[in-house]
């Protein structure tokens, strides 16, 4: 995999929020939140990158910076060998049409006032003008035929679609633009179990017939073991590990990657009554006031004081593309 050409490449991203404290004076400064905290990943061609983390951990804005809809402070994205960042408007635009993205909530990323015909369509309209009439409505049809959709459904309004039928329609408006990358974030969170399962086999179905490459945003790390190629796990906006999928399934080397997995639930009860999950302790740090030292010293059992003086630098612990920020995680023997 790692001989493939580079489709995006983020480096050092940081992404910060000037919040003003509630009943502040007019005159006051803004309490700074960092939601980004220098993220780097390289995302190759036909590869799923896996972003996992609580809610709050900057998986949805890092996702949102790279699509250039919020603004970084620093860093670059690198989209085929071009930095995003010294575009234009006008610039970005042109090339997103290769970089979609599917929202987490199906039903509130769809327009109520437009069918879902027109949905699909917009991003060709907007792109592609010229495009009219006929060759329109069949690329529309196609579109919706390969997402499992009916033609004949296009005159229906969102309402009138089950919650993962409309994330079939998100899906459909992402590819119709023939994208080399797809951003999901947090696409089934919202749907049932047995409806995840078919959403995420039909985004690996497509991902296989078209080529794309998907970033795939998650947290629960059972969805993202099922499609993921890669994996890298975010804390207050700091990657805490990143690896291929079997090493960090087989065995996970950061404090907080076994706390994840240790919640994931058993299917058998005897082994999910049995099990003794390193429960973590507190809530998340508020990002506008993060610990110092190591971000996830306030709920990590290996914690010491040297925790909080020092923050521990993302290396690759065994060689072999296992990267780990932990102070207390030895490198493996060569």
């Amino acid at each position: 995999m790692s001989e493939r050409q580079p489709l995006l490449v983020v480096e050092n991203l940081q992404v910060t929020f000037d919040i003003m404290p509630r009943n502040a004076w007019p005159w006051s400064r803004p309490q700074q939140l960092r939601a980004v905290n220098n993220v780097n990943f390289t995302l190759n061609e036909g590869e799923t990158l896996g972003i996992v983390g609580e809610s709050g951990c900057g998986k949805s804005t890092l996702a949102r910076a790279i699509m250039g809809m919020v603004p970084s402070q620093s860093g670059k994205v690198v989209w085929l060998g071009e930095d995003l960042q010294g575009l234009n408007l006008k610039q970005v635009r042109k090339r997103r049409q290769r970089l979609q993205m599917v929202f987490q909530d199906p039903l509130a990323s769809l327009s109520p006032r437009m069918t879902v015909g027109d949905i699909i369509a917009e991003p060709l309209r907007t792109h592609y003008p010229d495009i009219k009439g006929a060759e329109l409505r069949e690329k529309v049809d196609a579109i919706m035929d390969r997402v499992g959709l009916h033609s004949h459904q296009k005159n229906r309004y969102p309402h009138e679609f089950s919650g993962g039928q409309c994330q079939r329609v998100g899906i459909a408006r992402a590819l119709i633009l023939e994208p080399k990358l797809i951003i999901c974030d947090e696409p089934v969170s919202a749907l049932d179990v047995s409806v995840q399962a078919q959403v995420i086999n039909l985004l690996k179905s497509l991902q296989r017939e078209m080529g794309l490459s998907l970033i795939f945003i998650a947290h629960d790390l059972s969805v993202v073991k099922h499609i993921s190629d890669r994996v890298m796990v975010l804390y207050l906006g700091k990657v805490m590990e990143t690896a291929s999928r079997a090493d960090l399934y087989a065995g996970p080397r950061h404090p907080y990657t076994r706390a994840l997995m240790a919640a994931v639930p058993v299917p058998d009860p005897d082994r999910e009554q049995a099990k003794t999950p390193p429960i973590l302790d507190g809530d998340l740090p508020s990002p506008m006031n993060p610990p110092s030292g190591c971000v996830f010293r306030t709920r990590c059992p290996l914690a010491t004081e040297y925790c909080s003086k020092e923050v521990p630098v993302l290396e690759d612990k065994t060689g072999a593309g296992h990267w780990v920020a932990c102070h207390y995680v030895e490198r493996e023997d060569r």
